[in-house]
């Protein structure tokens, strides 16, 4: 019969993230391990020299034979010369470690840098800033110290104890068991600490989770604490769950650390040489062996504790390791879209923009849009409202291209997007979002992203454009002031910021979500006067969560689940009475907010 075929199994993320220097580290831990065998040479040579001069009362005395001095001589020179070729071997397997290591952070930072180039722009929403940063700062950080030390380390602490257990087994392997005898007790205690503290880990677990959540609370809600005078209620809430987790804590550890103590405490060199000793004393009491031959074991068999640390210490910070690879590797198999080749692409003959039975779902399932369709006209207004998650703001990150349809398509110029190269498309398409983000650079790099070659006088025009120049020359150093040191700038100036690089671009299609939403009102007046003046001559979509803002626009579509159920004039809409009309009534705004709603 045969066998069912099994696919190949897939390799741990740490694996497939070393796979390019796998062979340079496992030679770092050869390498390392050999240095560290050569360097105890030395030991044996002591015990050698010992064994020499017991034979005589003094070292070069003429009770020595000329047979004896050269052997002692022989020793010595072995001794040093094994501790240096051993040292050199070490530095070898640190140099090629490190080489390795460099060669792996350029890789992934290079290879993490153009995933990101290609990833749709919606990635970013979806995602804190933070997480983007551990994946390409921090957990690069953490395998920078595996792969630097973690794998010549083990190789040394791995050779170290592998010729200790040899060297004393050749010697005297009755008396090499019962000198060893400390070390499986030192994994038994393990054992147990690490079976005890699992038992009251999900205990801990959720002390970590609800301290969390209380301190949120209790954060979060100081100005009603202040504001009502509730803070005996408050407090209570968060000691409570302080007390919960240090309760939980003291479980988890009060059994970890008593175990850990006692494991330390079996091995430490005075332990192990105190086995060695009363055992030695005991075999040459019975005449098994002469007193002098306890001494390699009383050199070595205590040198064994430190690299038997390490390695438990090395094993356990392999666990953190791990997990930074499996982030790495999760950012570096995000999907992307598939590339368009160059001949492939497509050049737009026109502005016009096409909406063809868009439909788009975001990754939990939910329906953003159903069979949306709809003509930007050239020249035109077009404002875009309904309630909150009616899909009005995934209209324009489709348009943008932070991401695509799943069916349908989009069109500029009678052109696919997905056929466009991205610089072509955001030549042509402006944009000014709610959230606002500026990059750590100057004022004058802030406004040119979009256009680096633009001159000084070009950056000027438009930030005066957008109402932002007497704002920015008031600045320490004006244009060269940079944003988080010594330009701080309000919401509302940050977005007049945004508005400006929009201005350089001088794009024919502009998509405007709600600039406004952050400003206070003397800002409000000032982006409206920007972006009043910047709209003339454009092809415009408006995101509009204030339907006082649009009422003047060229035509209206409402939103209402994804999908277009209303479309005309403000004065149309009214006379209609339908959802237009209700929104209109109920004061003109959505039905409930939309601040950190990605599909309102």
């Amino acid at each position: 019969m045969s066998r069912p075929d099994t696919a190949p199994a897939k390799p741990g993320p740490l694996a497939a993230v070393l796979r390019p220097i796998r062979g340079r580290l496992a030679l770092a831990a050869v390498l390392a391990g050999l240095g560290s065998m050569l360097t105890l040479v030395p030991l044996a040579g002591i015990a050698h020299i010992a064994g020499i001069v017991s034979t005589g009362p003094d070292l070069f005395g003429p009770d020595i034979s000329a047979t004896g001095q050269t052997g002692i001589w022989q020793a010595v020179i072995v001794s040093v010369v094994g501790m240096f070729a051993g040292m050199a071997l070490i530095s070898a397997g640190e140099l090629t470690a490190h080489l390795a290591d460099n060669h792996i952070t350029h890789h992934l930072r290079l290879a993490a840098a153009r995933r990101l180039a290609r990833v749709p722009l919606g990635w970013f929403t979806d995602r804190a800033s933070g997480d983007v940063k551990q994946a390409m700062q921090d957990d690069i950080a953490t395998l920078h110290s595996l792969t630097a030390h973690f794998y010549t380390a083990m190789g040394r602490a791995t050779g170290a104890i592998l010729v200790s257990v040899v060297y004393l087994f050749a010697l005297d392997w009755r008396m090499a068991i019962l000198s060893l005898l400390p070390f499986p007790g030192f994994f038994l205690f393990l054992r147990h600490a690490m079976k005890t503290s699992a038992a009251n880990m999900p205990a801990f677990a959720a002390g970590m989770r609800r301290i969390d959540s209380a301190t949120v609370e209790f954060i979060g809600g100081i100005p009603v604490v202040k504001a009502f005078g509730t803070t005996g209620r408050a407090h209570g809430g968060y000691r409570a769950a302080v007390d919960a987790f240090a309760a939980a804590f003291v479980e988890v550890t009060r059994p970890l650390v008593a175990a850990m103590a006692h494991a330390h405490a079996l091995i430490a060199p005075v332990t192990v040489l105190g086995v060695v000793l009363a055992f030695g004393t005991l075999f040459a009491g019975m005449g098994w062996m002469a007193p002098l031959e306890v001494l390699p074991f009383a050199l070595v068999a205590p040198g064994i504790c430190a690299p038997l640390l390490l390695l438990h210490t090395l094993l356990h910070d392999l666990g953190h390791a791990t997990s930074a690879a499996g982030r790495l590797q999760a950012l570096l198999e995000t999907p992307v879209p598939a590339p368009v080749a160059a001949d492939r692409w497509r050049i737009p003959a026109g502005h016009d923009v096409r909406f063809e039975a868009v439909s788009y779902a975001y990754g939990d399932g939910r329906q953003a849009l159903s069979g949306v369709s709809f003509t930007l006209e050239p020249g035109t207004v077009t404002a875009v409202v309904g309630p909150s998650g009616a899909g009005k703001s995934t209209l324009a990150r489709l348009l943008l291209r932070f991401f695509d349809p799943d069916h349908g398509r989009i069109t500029l110029g009678g052109v696919d997007l997905r056929d466009m190269e991205t610089a072509q498309l955001y030549r042509r398409i402006g944009f000014v979002l709610q959230e606002v983000r500026l990059i750590h650079a100057s004022l004058h790099d802030n406004i040119a992203l979009g256009r680096p070659s633009a001159s000084r006088q070009e950056v000027e025009q438009a930030a005066r454009a957008a109402n932002i120049h007497a704002r920015i020359l008031a600045l320490p150093r004006g244009y060269a002031s940079v944003i988080g040191e010594d330009a701080q700038l309000s919401a509302g100036e940050a977005q007049r910021v945004s508005i400006a690089r929009a201005m350089l671009i001088d794009p024919p299609v502009l998509v405007l979500d709600e600039a406004t939403a952050a400003a206070d009102v003397r800002s409000e007046v000032a982006i409206q006067d920007a972006m009043s003046r910047f709209a003339q001559g454009r092809t415009v979509m408006v995101i509009a969560h204030r339907l006082d803002t649009v009422m003047h626009a060229d035509r209206i579509l409402v939103l209402e689940d994804g999908a277009i159920v209303e479309e005309g004039t403000h004065g149309q809409l009214l006379a209609r009475n339908g959802p237009y009309a209700r929104l209109w009534a109920s004061g003109g705004y959505e039905v409930s907010g939309t601040q950190g709603d990605p599909s309102c």
